[in-house]
């Protein structure tokens, strides 16, 4: 998870006339979603601008899971709008839009109180772009769309290339959510769930290697209740996995985020028996607290949880686990925080996420009477991040001495260093003999020590 990162476009030189500044907050999924508008635009003639005093069109790409998220974006938008004077002063134009979750949740009520928005569209429009550009090139009008399906969406980007990758990408196979927990406001932002066809997916995988992608990242909101329609009947995300590791080129494959509900048997085999299948995997529980976890309307319990988790580990004995969790929901007792703290010991992950409850207006845990104190939910979540962190450097402690295969992703901030990926979603650092493997290869990697936030290694050889 990030808050918020700009993100490049890719156009040829010769088309460039105009320039695009897009600010991503949030989840991957809208990474990717900016991704898809960047790939759009670049056949519009649009190139990346360096910041957004500098572009034709400003686009905030926004998320409505934080706290607070519509009043940050009204915040951001009051400085783009004295940019948007700025330039116009000097002759120049500039387009302002919002798009994501909050433009989904807030529409009009957005369009008229940030004064200078001129095209406010949700997560299942932004393939509508380029009309919503020309319509208020026309009109002189905001234009406001929230309303089209993600099964549109996706077959108009089919037809598109997205913009340049590195060696790792994002890849959405999944949207929405129908279990509605009762503080998430995903079900009413990006609607009911919906699984692309089995063919489209495996397409853009294929378009993705060809540009020299080696690992793709399956995306959903709930992702594990993937059901593609297929040639061969309905397939389920393990069949997809199945599927993408045939692709030439594609080495690694991870999903998030996953439910416990919908982690099926087939996908728990093939964390036993896929080897491009990293041994990784994110497995919000939220709470360890089986009062807590009916209040939030989970549908698992802790013990149903705890007995899925020895289940994978029977599967795939080397798996990491990470969670998300959420303390100081409205009612939490100080014992059923203890709850989850033993359900942390007992799990024993790698990494998380971890939030004090806030209120998400329209979701039912928002209206409850028995909120918890800031100062109490602050202190749950200092102690639960505690343990957590503690956690995690044991886990990647545990890493050194072995040698794991490590994907390099880019140069390091010295001559000769490169950085990749573990299996394990970690950071790894290491000197690479001069003429040795470039980016994009997989090599093995001696892990020698653990810093803050990554891990050293020495090169041992290049495996592919």
């Amino acid at each position: 998870m990030n808050d918020m990162s700009a993100t490049p476009v890719v156009a040829s030189p010769e088309t460039v006339e105009k320039k695009v500044f897009i600010k991503t907050y949030g989840c991957q999924m809208n990474v990717y979603d900016s991704t898809r508008m960047e790939g759009i635009l670049a056949g519009e003639g649009y190139a990346a601008a360096d910041a957004p005093e500098e572009a034709d069109l400003v686009i905030l790409n926004t998320c409505h899971i934080r706290e607070k998220a519509a009043e940050k974006v009204y915040s951001e938008l009051g400085k783009i709008r004295v940019m948007k004077a700025e330039r116009n002063a000097s002759g120049k134009d500039m387009v302002i839009a919002v798009a994501g979750c909050v433009a989904q949740a807030e529409g009009e009520e957005l369009a008229r109180r940030a004064k200078g928005i001129d095209l406010v569209f949700g997560p299942q429009t932004f393939h509508r772009l380029p009309e919503y550009l020309a319509r208020h090139r026309e009109t002189g009008r905001v234009v406001v769309e929230t309303e089209f399906p993600a099964e549109e969406k996706f077959g108009a980007l089919a037809t598109r290339n997205a913009a340049g990758h590195g060696v790792a990408a994002f890849l959405t196979v999944q949207e929405g959510c129908d279990k509605f927990c009762s503080f998430c406001v995903v079900p009413y932002t990006r609607g009911s769930e919906f699984s692309r066809p089995l063919d489209q997916v495996l397409a853009e995988a294929r378009g993705l290697a060809a540009k020299g992608v080696r690992e793709v990242t399956l995306l959903g909101q709930n992702v594990n209740a993937y059901r593609g329609a297929g040639a061969a009947g309905e397939a389920s995300l393990a069949r997809l996995v199945t599927e993408l590791s045939r692709i030439p080129g594609i080495e690694r494959i991870r999903y998030t985020t996953s439910h416990p509900r919908d982690m099926s048997d087939d996908l728990i085999e093939a964390h036993a028996g896929n080897a491009k299948l990293m041994p990784y995997l994110h497995l919000p529980v939220q709470a360890g607290s089986n009062r807590i976890l009916k209040a939030m309307n989970r549908g698992h319990t802790a013990d149903s949880y705890m007995a899925l988790v020895a289940r994978v580990r029977a599967a795939r004995p080397d798996i990491a686990l990470s969670g998300d969790f959420i303390v100081g929901f409205p009612g939490e007792t100080e014992a059923e925080f203890e709850e989850t703290l033993a359900l942390v010991r007992a799990v024993e992950y790698a990494s998380a996420f971890s939030f004090k409850y806030s209120p998400r207006p329209g979701t039912p845990a928002a209206e409850r009477d028995d909120q918890i104190a800031e100062d109490v939910k602050l202190d749950r979540l200092h102690r639960l991040q505690a343990l957590l962190m503690e956690q995690q450097q044991a886990f990647n402690a545990g890493c050194v001495g072995r040698t794991l295969p490590v994907l390099l992703e880019k140069p390091g901030r010295q001559s000769g260093q490169m950085i990749g990926r573990s299996p394990y979603l970690q950071s790894v650092h290491m000197e690479i003999p001069a003429g040795g493997p470039h980016i994009g290869s997989i090599v093995e990697t001696r892990i020698l020590g653990v810093g803050p936030n990554s891990l050293s290694g020495q090169y041992v050889n290049h495996v592919a």
